[in-house]
C-alpha cells in the first residue's frame, strides 16, 4: 500500500518516525473530534488518538488515547481502514513524522474518569464541518476515506 505523506519538513529539523493511531467515530450523524488548547494560546482540532506506547498495538493505542482525550470508551475494528504519514511539530516544539493508523470506532459508553488530558475537549461536528475544521491534512484524508467507506 502506498502511504500518503502530508505536511512539510522545516529545514534543519529531524522528523523521527512516531507510530500513532487514531479513530473515526460517529454518533447521530456527527463525528467526535478533539479540541486541543495549545500552550501558545491557539487551538488545534484533531481526530482523537495519538502515539503508541512501547509494546502497544495500534488498535489498543487508538482505544486508550480516545478515552484519555474524550472520556469515551470505544472499540475499533481489527485493521486500520487507511494509513497516512504527517510531518508534525507538537505544542512542545518536538517534530515527528507521525505514522498514522486510522481505525473505525464504535461507541460503547462514556467514562469521564478515563479523560486525563485536560487540554483536550470533546466536540461533535457534522462530517462536512469536521472536514473543514481538522487541522492536519492527514486527518482530513482519513475522514474522507472513512466517509467513502461508510457510503459503500
Amino acid at each position: 500500500m502506498n502511504v500518503p505523506q502530508f505536511g512539510q519538513r522545516e529545514p534543519g529539523r529531524s522528523y523521527p518516525d512516531r507510530p500513532a493511531a487514531f479513530a473515526v467515530m460517529a454518533r447521530e450523524g456527527r463525528i467526535a473530534l478533539a479540541h486541543v488548547s495549545l500552550k501558545t494560546g491557539g487551538i488545534r482540532i484533531d481526530l482523537p488518538g495519538g502515539g503508541l506506547e512501547d509494546g502497544e498495538s495500534a488498535s489498543h493505542a487508538a482505544v486508550r488515547e480516545y478515552g484519555e482525550e474524550t472520556g469515551l470508551v470505544i472499540e475499533v475494528e481489527g485493521e486500520p481502514f487507511t494509513l497516512a504519514d504527517h510531518y508534525f511539530i507538537n505544542d512542545s516544539n518536538e517534530s515527528h513524522n507521525t505514522r498514522g493508523r486510522f481505525f473505525a470506532g464504535t461507541l460503547l459508553r462514556e467514562d469521564v474518569a478515563r479523560k486525563i488530558e485536560h487540554d483536550h475537549t470533546l466536540i461533535w461536528r457534522t462530517p462536512h464541518e469536521a472536514l473543514l475544521e481538522l487541522d492536519r491534512d492527514s486527518h482530513v484524508w482519513a475522514l474522507a476515506c472513512w466517509l467513502r467507506r461508510e457510503r459503500a
